[in-house]
């Protein structure tokens, strides 16, 4: 055989062979490779349903789950945090100022104020930040909204007829009526746990202090000391006590905590910084905001003031928990 017809031969033996093996991996080979890519396909999507799924029945039955005020993302949104994950998520994503939180006893809606539409108003969404609704549209400031224990309410603080004062409509925004009427300012209300009162802050002496009303309305009485400033009340799950902040000691706001009489007050923070908005957690715990790192944070606490550390870790401010 001349060496043209042994290249020859040699060529068609290596294009056959080629053949051969190409219809071997042909067909057969790639419906493997389809179904292999399909499989990890499919097994990477229902690992991503059930991590949503663990994530949703988490954030639905955990006590540990807040609503909090952060500038991070370039303006002030409101955010959700799981306070034992330590994971934080951007409700609103509006380039308007969203602030003053107030998470539904369900933890299924979120009432705020924001600017959005160019007045400060009230505004609804559900837990993941969708399904939004104004609940009201009035040329006046409406901020500071408190649910009812039973969901069906809002108190909110409007300086709509001239001066502060205190509010309630239903979870719709319907039937809007005027609690408080008092020619000093009138702020940050919230329910008793039973539903029958509203503590709020007045300047009704000239400083800041907490009254507590009936639902209805009618005569406050007073449950602070009006020499010095005490400021936004929270009632305890039990009903048994409500945390404030006070500059009472060395005019540094730190957290205290008292009977719903006002009698029996103590301290649970004594730092040098700035302790103030504190907020219950449903199991019992404490989150409030401190510049005690030098930025304001979020803080975590037992109902005595033990166990303190740190939540959130931003460069950002991060405040008003609910």
């Amino acid at each position: 055989m001349s060496k043209r017809q042994t290249e020859t031969h040699l060529g068609m033996f290596a294009s056959d062979a080629s053949v051969n093996v190409g219809s071997q991996r042909g067909p057969g080979f790639s419906y493997a490779l389809l179904i292999t890519h399909y499989s990890l396909l499919f097994l990477v999507l229902c690992l991503a349903v059930i991590g949503s799924v663990l994530i949703v029945a988490r954030t639905d039955v955990a006590g540990g789950d807040v609503v909090f005020i952060s500038n991070r993302d370039g303006n002030e949104e409101v955010y959700t945090l799981d306070v034992d994950l330590g994971l934080a998520r951007n409700l609103t994503r509006n380039t308007a100022w969203d602030g003053t939180p107030a998470r539904s006893p369900d933890h299924e809606w979120i009432a705020f104020s924001s600017r959005r539409d160019g007045t400060l108003d009230l505004y609804l969404m559900n837990a993941r930040g969708g399904g939004l609704r104004r609940l009201t549209a009035d040329p006046a400031r409406e901020v500071e909204p408190a649910w009812s224990p039973d969901g069906t309410q809002i108190a909110f603080s409007s300086d709509r007829d001239g001066n502060w004062d205190i509010y309630v409509m239903n979870a719709d925004g319907s039937d809007l009526q005027r609690v408080t009427d008092h020619p000093a300012d009138d702020k940050t209300p919230m329910w008793s746990p039973d539903g029958t009162q509203i503590t709020f802050v007045s300047w009704r002496f000239r400083n800041s202090a907490i009254y507590v009303m009936d639902v209805a309305g009618g005569d406050a009485r007073l449950l602070t000391d009006t020499r010095v400033r005490h400021v936004e009340p929270a009632w305890s799950p039990d009903g048994a006590h409500i945390l404030l902040s006070s500059d009472r000691w060395n005019r540094n706001f730190e957290i205290f905590i008292m009977d719903t009489d006002g009698d029996n007050l103590r301290r649970l923070t004594n730092h040098e910084s700035w302790d103030s908005n504190p907020a219950w957690l449903r199991d019992g715990r404490i989150v409030f905001e401190s510049r005690r790192d030098g930025n304001k944070e979020l803080y975590l606490m037992d109902a005595q003031g033990g166990n303190l550390h740190r939540l959130t870790y931003s460069q950002a401010l991060d405040g008003d928990p609910s």
